[in-house]
């Protein structure tokens, strides 16, 4: 008997990024699936300014080699991710129908081109599967309109993949079955963010010593977009108030936020010192975690979805402290185990959480435990786990036609 032809998974994205082309890298090397990856869209291949980061930058790490891809024309006048028309590939149908697939991965739907492979794929019988990671934390119960719409829209699939509780809990509101659920966790490329590579060990000493950082110094990071969302000002505050000796605040970034930050530090009295580093891409990020013992994402947006950043601290050992409206807090942060979880919209809390989290770490026992329980916990979120759950939902729908 003749084996059965691989799989052809078509996977529709907006851009590259520094989170999935490792992945899809990754399942070419290790899996006998046929892939190719279509985007929408260049941003972070050629140089682009962020308006949030409010930077021109191009991230500088591979994100093309490894895989099949290609881009398809966006004829979008306005183009990106920030409105539904800013994704609009009116030849994607003809590539995918080109290129034969067996089933399609699409990341999101809130584009006009999302919405014609929806289509497309229904019309050709082609199996649909989504990977978003939108979450409720923070926000109740959806609109009943949205509910409706997005009701409807998830019946169209075949095949959720979750990638954390939060996200789980989504689906399973807007009435996704749990068979229709395979896991498929959040991960980075833990190959980059490696403790043990000498180089990155070397530059974290050098930017130690550059900030007059002594040994003992208990480093606190935010490494992110510097605006109102991710409450850079509200972690200053508390990290002012509470004045704690041996400790410093390092922000590394760009945003509408920073002058306003600068502000508030030059006037802090101290003894904490803080310092302000710029956006640092991608091959920089390793050395400004090994430079922290604690790293922090605040926000109380709802559109942190996830904060993958935490996922690349931990890797590098390093605990969080997050906001309980931070997708990955129910699964990757457990309270006093492997980092602190406080109230978004409490700045006591915020301040108590953070008191906790520099007093543990200023024991050495206890934060040499704590780092062996993160790298413990981030363990279970790599390109093997979020694969094996991408192949249980393709063979959740049976062999290719």
């Amino acid at each position: 008997m003749p084996s059965a032809p691989p799989l052809r998974l078509a996977v529709v994205l907006s851009h590259p990024t520094q989170y999935y082309s490792p992945w899809f890298r990754w399942v070419q090397a290790e899996t006998k699936l046929q892939l190719r990856v279509f985007y929408l869209w260049d941003f972070g291949i050629s140089a682009q300014r962020d308006p949030k980061f409010q930077t021109t930058f191009r991230w500088d790490v591979d994100l093309l080699s490894g895989y099949e891809s290609e881009f398809v024309p966006n004829v979008a006048r306005d183009r990106g991710t920030h409105h539904i028309r800013g994704l609009n590939n009116p030849e994607i149908t003809a590539r995918l129908a080109a290129w034969g697939p067996s089933a399609v991965l699409m990341f999101g739907y809130k584009s006009v081109t999302h919405l014609r492979v929806l289509a497309w794929a229904r019309r050709k019988s082609v199996p649909l599967h989504f990977r978003g990671d939108s979450h409720l934390l923070g926000r109740g119960a959806l609109p009943p309109a949205t509910r409706l719409v997005l009701r409807l829209l998830f019946r169209q699939f075949a095949a959720f993949l979750p990638v954390g509780a939060a996200n789980r809990a989504y689906f399973t509101a807007l009435g996704v079955p749990e068979r229709k659920l395979f896991l498929a966790p959040h991960a980075v490329n833990a190959a980059h963010f490696d403790p043990t590579r000498p180089a990155d060990r070397a530059a974290a000493e050098q930017l130690r010593r550059d900030l007059g950082l002594g040994s003992k110094t208990r480093v606190v990071l935010f490494a992110g977009k510097l605006v109102p969302e991710k409450q850079p000002a509200e972690l200053l505050t508390a990290f002012i108030t509470l004045a704690q000796p041996e400790t410093a605040l390092v922000f590394v970034g760009e945003g509408p936020e920073k002058d306003r930050l600068i502000q508030i530090a030059r006037a802090a009295p101290g003894p904490g010192t803080i310092h302000f580093l710029p956006f640092a891409n991608q091959s920089e990020m390793p050395s400004r975690y090994l430079l922290a013992d604690l790293f922090v994402l605040p926000s109380r947006g709802h559109y942190e979805t996830w904060g993958l950043a935490v996922n690349e601290a931990m890797h590098m050992g390093v605990p969080a402290l997050v906001s309980d409206r931070v997708g990955c807090q129910a699964d990757l942060v457990e309270a006093g185990k492997t980092g602190w979880v406080f109230r978004a919209t409490d700045s006591l809390d915020l301040q108590a959480q953070l008191r906790a989290a520099l007093d543990c770490l200023a024991d050495p026992a206890q934060a040499a435990l704590l780092r062996k329980r993160v790298q413990a916990r981030i363990a279970g979120y790599t390109y093997t786990h979020a694969t094996s759950g991408l192949l249980a939902a393709l063979s959740s729908v049976g062999p290719p036609p």
